[in-house]
This record gives structure tokens, C-alpha cells and sequence, in this order.
């Protein structure tokens, strides 16, 4: 331990500890500070990082940032996640600036509705078997407070990939789960599939992330009992099931060959015969199913219990698309809005998951202005959420699962458009077609954004000829690059379907691993600080939600202190979950 931190020590254990609180039984109050710390063992890295010791790790790290930031015995009622696919700072750097742009004003020093928030640190987000990863371990973490494998949803890093009995006695239990059966509402809404692998990680448990629909399960999977993720959301098994669930993916709920209501090409993916969407309906009929924008507005929120909204085959629509979608689609904060009006309902508080999941799919097509734009409209739900809570007890925490190669470079003169050509005060064309112009080194002009890698190489390839690329443009494979990089003098780089150059030519462009930032208002807030290890994000939110840190202890993972000494176990919550507590703690 640092000199400076050891010093603090005996002031830091006792207010550490008592973030923990009491178990279920007894009313929530500030412990007193004769509790012991939490021990977490020293191990050989990685081969000892068990989930057991990830989430005691997680849980003392979390103690230990409170206790720091003096924030001992705030409490939330409420928890929102917002969590923006692939929101690298650099995407957030330069939405900012397209968003000031657009509102006419300093673009450079203009403020997302989250970056305004008091409170902020770095998450890592490596994952146990990967460098760079991808969003099934990441969210995993966040949601469960224990790191584990690229490609898992719910589960520990022990079983093998796909490996459906392997698995059995892995499961992660989630923030979201601790949530329903504590009494709390829940919801889950994104902009991708329902299925996709950031909601899944809120309510899902396989060693697949893939397996969104039975048809996507192998033979071994299906022998082996494993059920998808469609499946798995309808049949939730506490509290009859998530409070709200809002975005795409309405086909997998569909039987095969079941006619979708939007599209006539499109049909259900089912090949159980199971129409999960009449299940919902027949479980719930006080309870509300939409499909399009219309439908949601012409609810009365106030008196709708359960929503279920499935508004597009797959995933919903690029909000610059949105507008032209044939039946109408809800915006991301129309959707939060709406899941929060519902939600509040419960006079115990809620947990809601919001994913701005399509920022991601655009940093990966290598497309900068779907992703800006989609981090935009991430941070105008962001602004709806404040708008529908009372500050005072709802803990609202931003953050990304991962980032991206999208660079953000150059010397452009402040104001430039973050979409354009790199204009600056050196090293510039005097030409009239090119005005002060930077060029590189072979005398062309370059853009302020570009990628590491993906499909925006200007090389040629199956689909466009060599230069610049336009979106969409997913090329299987890419020919001799040739004499280079495209003149983009005359190019417009700030046109919606203008593709980035990438240097490296991939069919799709490839996260990154660098640590993402984490925004955060509320009780509890002030224990992000510093850098965390991306499960430590689930322990603050748990130690600061009472119902969720006392469900935590009725499950058995607490000690008679009540420190946490190993994870839950997932088939005792389900076993505990009908015990739900009828009034506010």
C-alpha cells in the first residue's frame, strides 16, 4: 500500500464497511464503523482471478472509492445505466463538438448533457481472456461485478465457449435480477435487438452471445437444455418478469414464418413453434405490447403496469434514419422517458438499463456520422432522464462497455467542422480549390477523423473502386491498395454517408482497449473517481442502493457485518426470488 494510503487506513475501514449495510431483515441504517474490511486475497495473476475473487476484488475497491469521496450512507432509491455501445472519449469528444455545431455555437467547448455531470472516472475494460473486448464481457461486468470472457453473457469465465452444460452453476446474478426480486421495478431499452448482448447481459445467462433466438442454438446447446435469450427475457422467472423491455429484435419473439406487422418480407425466426410476444401478452393483460411510435405515445403511462415495445425486425433504425421508417419508430429518449413514467410507478424504486447501442454499429461500418449523430441522441436521453427523476434519489451512471479505433487528429484551427477536412495554420495549400488546407506528406488533404482500421480503406475492393469509400461499404476482401490515398479536395467528408479513411483495410472496423470514462450524478455518485476495473462500476450502485445491497446479503453473499465474501449464487436467487419485500426500506 502507497505511504499516503496508509496513512488513511484506519479512517478508511470502518467507513469503507459501512457502505455495506445490514441484510434484508432489518431496516436500512448506517452501520456502525467496528466492521472488518474486506479481504481479498492475494493470488497469481491471471490464473487465480476466479469469479469469487472478481467480486470480492470489486467489492473492497468500490468500499474503498466511498469511503475517499466521503459519500458513506448516501442512498438511491433509483439506478439508471446508460450505456453508450462503444462510446470511446474520442466519439464523445468529437459529438460534443458536432452537437455544438449544430446548436450554432463553440462547438470545442460545448457539453453533452452527461458531460455536465459532477462526477467522473476511467473504466478498464479488458476482459479475462482479451487485450481489446467485446461488449458480452464487458456489460457482464458492469451488470454482475465480475469480469469474465469475450462472447459470455451471465456467466463466469470457467466453462468453455458454447459449452451449454459446462455452464451450469456459472450464472452471474445481475444488478437487474437483485432489483426485481428486492420489490424494485425494471426495465431494459436500446436501440439494437432486445437480444443483442448488452440488454442480454441485464437479464441473460449463457456461454453464448449469439444465441439471441432458438434457431441460433447448435444441437448440443438445444440437447443440453440451453435456452435463448428471447426466450430467457419472457420467462424471467421473478416478479413476473422485467417491468419494461423497449427496442428491436421482433422477430425472435416471433413463430417461423409469422408475418411481421411492419414488413412484408420479414417473418418470425421461432423454430419452437412458441409466439413469445401472444405469451407476454396472455401473462400480462393488464400490461401494454407496442410495435411502432404511434402506438407508445398513445399510451397512458401513468396507468400501464408492464410495457413490452419490439419497434423493428432486428435492430431499430440509425436515428438519421429514423424519420423515414415506414410505421414510425421512437427516438432513444422518447423510449427512456416512457420507461421511466412507467417505472416509477413502484413505490420501491427501479433499475433501468438504456443502451445507445447503434453508436457502435457505426464506429464498426467506419462511418463517423451515424456514430456522432447516434451519441447525440444517446445524450438527449441522458437530459429526459434527468428531466423524470428527482436527483435526490436517483443514482444515474454513464458509461460504455468498450471503445473504438476512431482517431481524432490532426492541427484543425478551432471551429473547423469535426466532419471536415483538416484546415490549419501550417503546412497548408495557398491554392484556390484548397485554401489553408493541411496536407500529409505526399501533399494531400486529411480529414479531422479517421479509424484505425475497418472498411474505409481506400484501397480497392469488391464493391468500390479504389479512393474514398461511402457508406455502406462492408467488403469481404480488398485488392491491391495502389497508388494511395484518394485527393479529397473535392470530396465532401462532411456527408452523412461519407466513410472515413481507415489504415488498416478490415471487413469491419475493431474495438479498442483503452479505458472509457464513466459519468455520474446522484447518491453515491462521488465514488467514481480515479481509474476503476470496469466490474467495480456494479458494487458502487450495489452498496449505495439499499434494496439492492440488502437483497445482496438475503441471498447469503454477505458475512453477519454485512461485507460481501463471495458472489450470489444464481439458482439461490431464483430459489429467494419470490420472497419479495412489499414495502420501501
Amino acid at each position: 500500500m502507497p505511504r499516503s494510503l496508509s496513512r488513511l487506513r484506519p479512517a478508511l475501514l470502518g467507513s469503507c464497511l459501512s457502505l455495506l449495510g445490514a441484510c434484508a431483515s432489518q431496516p436500512w441504517s448506517a452501520p456502525s464503523a467496528s466492521t472488518a474490511a474486506i479481504a481479498v486475497p492475494a493470488i497469481q495473476r491471471p490464473q487465480g482471478e476466479t469469479a469469487s475473487w472478481w467480486f470480492r476484488s470489486g467489492a473492497a475497491q468500490a468500499a474503498l472509492a466511498s469511503a475517499q469521496a466521503h459519500v458513506d450512507g448516501q442512498r438511491a432509491k433509483n439506478v439508471i445505466v446508460f450505456l453508450g455501445d462503444g462510446m470511446s472519449i474520442p466519439t464523445i469528444a468529437a459529438a460534443h463538438v458536432l452537437a455544438g455545431e449544430r446548436a450554432g455555437t463553440d462547438g470545442e467547448s460545448y457539453r453533452l448533457s452527461f458531460e455536465k455531470f459532477p462526477f467522473s472516472a476511467l473504466s478498464r475494460t479488458y476482459e479475462t481472456d482479451q487485450q481489446t473486448p467485446d461488449s458480452a464481457g464487458t456489460m457482464t461486468a458492469i451488470m454482475t461485478g465480475v469480469k469474465t470472457r469475450a462472447g459470455y453473457i451471465g456467466v463466469s469465465q470457467v466453462p468453455k465457449r458454447q459449452d451449454c452444460a459446462g455452464s451450469r452453476g456459472q450464472e452471474l446474478v445481475t444488478a437487474l435480477e437483485l432489483a426485481a426480486s428486492a420489490g424494485m421495478a425494471t426495465g431494459a431499452v436500446t436501440t439494437t435487438r432486445i437480444t443483442h448482448a448488452t440488454p442480454a447481459a441485464t437479464y441473460g445467462h449463457l456461454p453464448e452471445r449469439n444465441w439471441e433466438v432458438d434457431a441460433d442454438l447448435s444441437e448440443a446447446a438445444k440437447a443440453a437444455g440451453c435456452k435463448d435469450f428471447a426466450a430467457q427475457l419472457i420467462d424471467f422467472p421473478v416478479a413476473g418478469g422485467l417491468t419494461v423491455a423497449m427496442g428491436g429484435g421482433r422477430t425472435e419473439f416471433m413463430p417461423a414464418g409469422a408475418d411481421d406487422p411492419e414488413y412484408p418480407t420479414s417473418v418470425g425466426q421461432r423454430l419452437d413453434g412458441r409466439d413469445l410476444i401472444g405469451e407476454w401478452t396472455s401473462r400480462h393483460p393488464d400490461g401494454k405490447y407496442v410495435w411502432n411510435a404511434a402506438q407508445l405515445k398513445a399510451l397512458d403511462l401513468a396507468r400501464t403496469p408492464r410495457l413490452l415495445g419490439l419497434f423493428e425486425p432486428s435492430h431499430m433504425n440509425y436515428e438519421h434514419e429514423r424519420a423515414h421508417d415506414k410505421a414510425g419508430e421512437p427516438s432513444l429518449a422518447e423510449m427512456t422517458a416512457s420507461a421511466i413514467e412507467v417505472l416509477k410507478r413502484n413505490p420501491n424504486g427501479f433499475f433501468l438499463m438504456v443502451e445507445g447501442g447503434r453508436i457502435d454499429h457505426a464506429l464498426h461500418a467506419g462511418n463517423a456520422y451515424r456514430a456522432l449523430d447516434e451519441t447525440i441522441a444517446f445524450a438527449d436521453a441522458v437530459q429526459a432522464a434527468l428531466q423524470h427523476t428527482d436527483p435526490a434519489e436517483t443514482l444515474i451512471v454513464v458509461t460504455a462497455d468498450h471503445s473504438h479505433t476512431m482517431t481524432f487528429a490532426g492541427y484543425p484551427r478551432r471551429g473547423n467542422p469535426i466532419l471536415g477536412k483538416v484546415v490549419g495554420h501550417t503546412d497548408s495549400y495557398d491554392d484556390e480549390s484548397a485554401p489553408g488546407m493541411a496536407r500529409d506528406a505526399t501533399g494531400l488533404p486529411y480529414t479531422t477523423l479517421g479509424f484505425a482500421n475497418g472498411p474505409g480503406n481506400t484501397g480497392a475492393s469488391e464493391r468500390q473502386p479504389e479512393g474514398s469509400k461511402r457508406y455502406p461499404h462492408n467488403p469481404r476482401e480488398y485488392d491491391a491498395i495502389g497508388k494511395g490515398r484518394p485527393d479529397l479536395r473535392r470530396v465532401d467528408t462532411t456527408d452523412p454517408d461519407y466513410m472515413q479513411e481507415a489504415t488498416v483495410p478490415l471487413k469491419a472496423e475493431t474495438h479498442g482497449g483503452e479505458d472509457v470514462a464513466i459519468f455520474a450524478t446522484g447518491p453515491g455518485a462521488a465514488a467514481f473517481h480515479g481509474e476503476l476495473e470496469q466490474n467495480v462500476i456494479f458494487h458502487v450502485m450495489v452498496q449505495h442502493t439499499p434494496r439492492l445491497r440488502a437483497e445482496l446479503c438475503r441471498l447469503g453473499s454477505c458475512n453477519a457485518d454485512g461485507v460481501p465474501v463471495d458472489r450470489p449464487d444464481w439458482q439461490q436467487w431464483r430459489k429467494l426470488g419470490a420472497g419479495v419485500a412489499a414495502t420501501p426500506l
